[in-house]
């Protein structure tokens, strides 16, 4: 009985187990295909996401941006797609990259490359390698950045990617440009132009033309310079490539600085902090404020310069561009010299010395290893090979030599360290008492050449008196308020010092601008020289020029001083062509100063000339006459006193 019972059970168990065995690869197979189609169906789904990023990050919403590629990158995860999940780092890291935050930048790039070689992504590596060593060229880490980009270039050549390969010439082609490396630099550029050009890729140009522009202004050769960077920040506006035009924009002001055509380098580096303000970029940001703080400086508006130095400094010290830094500190040196404040003046010295010595480090170790890697490339395998075994024998046998020295060297090693201890003790100690001499020095230098022009200057210092000079032809600039004691009177003694000071303060601005020289002010009267100490040509129109400029300011502070319903100045101005005497007069105070006929007719041009107009004389307006920019107002023969009839003219600009 028992038996026929455990006989029926083991036959019905043989026969589930048949079933499940005849069942289960059918039920394998389609739990396969579920799968499948589920990958098939999330990757749809995380592509179309993800090119949602890049429509955002052309448009600037960087944070719009990085919450697709989060949401894409979550989704390659869970299916376990390598090639996404490199592509979603990858482009992180250009979110980051595009707003200045190099740090995370380089970090989301090397986290692509990991992924990209489990997916064996050939191009996506030697893509992120190119981005790595860009992000060490704006840190100024030219021996990693040219690392990288080598490894990239050798990728790019197996993969025969002519656009890569141009663009990774292209870097090397700065790295040789810092390195002051012109000839190198230049072919490579060339190189990779020739192959933008060919593809017609505007965008990659614009790099090419800027690193051309870039080096021919280093070169001094401005007017070739300023072509290619005119003609990379059209092809920058018109592809609507932000952070390209941010960086012509910077360097077409570091052109005209160089120039000393410092207005238009004012306009081209404000627009540069404006769209690097607007577009996140922290470093042209920084470079910017330093530039326009630096400019701010020479021409001795000293609190704006603080604020704008002080600024990029921080933002190079968070994003550790020590270049940066450096011109940063020489910009607060200069300008708390300036301001006379000696001690924040030696700290900033001292910081700025240091960041120059480390920039000096970095820039033999950079040259060290551009030549090993111009070696490299030169030398073909099997010479490589040779030098490694002729390298490892005459390594191992001067390892061999070194040990029977090395008690020598470590009782040597040790009394240098002791005497390099003390002279580095000397040495600091000599070299901050020199800094503060020279800063005693500057200041006295500083305060010398505001009393008396610079080669004036120069001579009384050398031979401690100076000569009188004649000058045939000197432009002679007189103002004076107009109801002066009037408009006074409505003022308490410090409001109206302030207000005759805060005008002519303006007014050595603009004459400086127009290299003219400030000769005294005499109560509300100002007097300034054109032609001297040295002859220059076009001295009489730079002259008028700064006379108009002047008026200009008074029109502007009497309208800013009536909405405020404060009293302002009505000006008038004269200007006389003629000889003169300069010199030094008496011992004690002395000052610069000029005699003749030519100063008693500009003083008298100015008195009987009209407010808010410039008036000049017959003989000025001779010189000036055929001047296109330059419009005149004949006022017929007026009585002068002491002088008799005189004609005159009212100047202005068309």
């Amino acid at each position: 009985m028992f038996k026929e019972e455990r006989k029926i059970r083991n036959n019905r168990v043989c026969i589930i187990r048949k079933c499940l065995k005849l069942a289960l690869p059918f039920f394998v197979f389609n739990t396969t295909i579920l799968f499948s189609q589920s990958n098939t169906e999330s990757k749809i789904k995380a592509d179309s996401i993800f090119k949602l990023s890049n429509k955002n990050l052309k448009k600037g919403n960087y944070d719009a941006a990085l919450k697709n590629i989060e949401e894409s990158l979550a989704i390659y995860k869970i299916i376990d797609n390598n090639r996404g999940i490199g592509n979603c780092f990858r482009k992180i890291a250009v979110v980051f990259y595009y707003q200045g935050n190099y740090t995370k930048a380089l970090s989301n790039f090397e986290e692509s490359t990991l992924y990209y070689t489990k997916s064996d992504h050939k191009k996506g590596i030697a893509s992120s390698y190119n981005n790595i060593g860009a992000i060490y060229y704006y840190l100024g880490n030219y021996p990693k950045a040219l690392d990288f980009y080598r490894k990239a270039l050798e990728l790019q050549e197996k993969l025969n990617n002519k656009l890569q390969i141009a663009a990774t010439t292209k870097n090397i082609g700065s790295i040789y440009l810092e390195l002051n490396d012109y000839k190198s630099a230049k072919n490579h550029f060339q190189e990779a132009k020739n192959i933008y050009i060919k593809s017609q890729n505007s965008k990659q140009l614009i790099q090419v033309l800027s690193g051309l522009g870039e080096m021919y202004l280093r070169e001094l050769n401005y007017s070739q310079a300023l072509n290619h960077l005119e003609e990379a920040l059209e092809l920058a506006i018109s592809t609507k490539e932000i952070r390209r035009e941010i960086e012509v924009l910077f360097k077409l002001g570091e052109l005209y600085s160089d120039k000393k055509e410092y207005y238009k380098a004012f306009k081209y580096y404000k627009t540069s902090l404006l769209k690097s303000e607007q577009s996140k970029n922290l470093l042209y940001k920084s470079n910017s404020l330093v530039a326009i703080g630096t400019l701010e400086s020479k021409l001795g508006k000293v609190l704006t310069s603080l604020k704008k130095c002080e600024k990029g400094l921080k933002i190079a010290e968070k994003l550790k561009v020590i270049s940066t830094q450096q011109e940063a500190c020489e910009c607060l040196y200069n300008s708390y010299k300036k301001g006379n404040n000696v001690n924040l003046a030696l700290q900033y010295f001292e910081q700025m010395h240091l960041l120059r010595d480390s920039l000096n480090l970095k820039q033999t170790s950079n040259k060290m290893l551009n030549m090993k890697f111009e070696k490299e490339m030169l030398l073909d395998s099997i010479a490589n090979v040779e030098k490694e075994r002729k390298l490892k024998l005459a390594h191992d046998k001067e390892v061999q030599r070194q040990e029977k020295q090395r008690n020598i060297l470590l009782i040597s090693g040790v009394f240098i360290l002791v005497i390099a201890g003390a002279l580095w003790s000397r040495l600091n100690y000599t070299k901050k008492a020199k800094a503060i001499l020279q800063v005693e020095k500057d200041r006295s230098e500083h305060l010398l050449h505001n009393i008396l022009p610079e080669e004036v200057a120069d001579e009384l210092k050398e031979k401690g008196f100076v000569k009188a000079q004649d000058f045939e032809t000197a432009s002679i600039l007189f103002t004076d308020f107009k109801s002066f004691t009037a408009t006074a009177s409505k003022l308490t003694p410090q409001e109206l010092v302030e207000e005759i000071n805060e005008c002519f303060k303006a007014f050595d601005g603009i004459i400086e601008y127009y290299g003219i020289e400030k000769i005294k002010t005499i109560g509300d009267a100002y007097m300034a020289a054109g032609g001297l100490p040295k002859p220059d040509v076009n001295a009489v129109k730079k002259t008028i020029l700064a006379a108009l400029e002047m008026q200009e300011f008074i029109k502007e502070r009497k309208k800013k001083n009536y909405s405020n319903d404060k009293p302002a100045f009505d000006m008038r101005v004269g200007i006389h062509v003629g000889p003169i005497v300069a010199g030094i007069v008496g011992v004690k105070k002395f000052q610069y100063d000029v005699w003749g006929d030519t100063v008693n007719t500009a003083s008298r041009m100015e008195s009987n000339g009209a407010i808010e107009k410039v008036n000049i004389s017959q003989n000025t307006y001779e010189i000036v006459k055929d001047e296109k920019d330059l419009q005149f107002e004949y006022r017929g023969k007026i009585n002068v006193k002491g002088k008799g009839k005189l004609s005159m003219y009212f100047v202005s600009v068309y």
